[in-house]
């Protein structure tokens, strides 16, 4: 892992680089961000650093500044975006597409800045799809306004959108979205212990799914 500190206008950010060994061919980076309620270690972030990078995908783990200031709640939306576009050289400086993506709030900051920034696709992972009980909140227009292909990691009782809850996708714009549902899992990709699967082969579904987007996506 290489660590690279990013002077942005919100302050600070930090990437963690996890690339593949020496002699793999790397197809393109996968820049994920964490949401606002965590970092980096989310597990989700974490099982694609290790499963990609044999696939030849460099991994970039962003650390949004405020984060890397220390402070415990995240600045509004528009702060992050920010950061974000300041980011953006530092992760396309490799000469490879880059695949922008999130977890939670941090989906909803690649969905957003796609289109301008020229990201080659979109991993959004628990998109926040509506506040937890407010469906009349949507946020979908995020989602369905990337302009790019995007994959929709969700969990299966993700309290900020269900994967039934989501719009059909949209073949109108480019490149449209597809949903892989993680069963069971919550926001966080937490599996319950009555699940009928562990809380490993709900990651591996995860890690598997994004693999196999990903390789589709090198391949166009």
């Amino acid at each position: 892992m290489q660590s690279e500190i990013v002077d942005t206008p919100a302050g600070d950010a930090r990437i963690a680089w996890h690339l593949p060994k020496k002699g793999t061919a790397t197809r393109l980076v996968l820049a994920v961000s964490h949401g606002a309620g965590g970092g980096i270690e989310a597990r989700d972030l974490q099982a694609l650093a290790a499963a990609l990078p044999p696939l030849g995908v460099s991994v970039a783990l962003v650390e949004q500044p405020w984060r890397v200031a220390g402070k415990k709640l995240a600045p509004a939306p528009k702060t992050l975006d920010t950061g974000w576009r300041a980011l953006w050289p530092a992760l396309a400086k490799r000469g490879l597409p880059v695949v922008a993506g999130g977890r939670s709030a941090g989906a909803r900051v690649a969905c957003r800045t796609a289109h301008e920034l020229g990201a080659h696709a979109v991993l959004a992972l628990s998109f926040p799809l509506h506040p937890p009980g407010r469906p009349e909140k949507s946020r979908a227009d995020e989602l369905l306004g990337t302009g790019v292909p995007t994959l929709v990691v969700q969990g299966g009782n993700d309290p900020f959108g269900k994967p039934a809850e989501f719009p059909a996708a949209s073949r109108a714009l480019d490149g449209g979205y597809e949903l892989l549902e993680v069963p069971y899992a919550d926001h966080s990709f937490t599996v319950p212990k009555r699940a009928t699967i562990t809380q490993d082969e709900a990651l591996t579904v995860l890690t598997d799914g994004v693999g196999k987007w990903i390789r589709s996506q090198s391949a166009r």
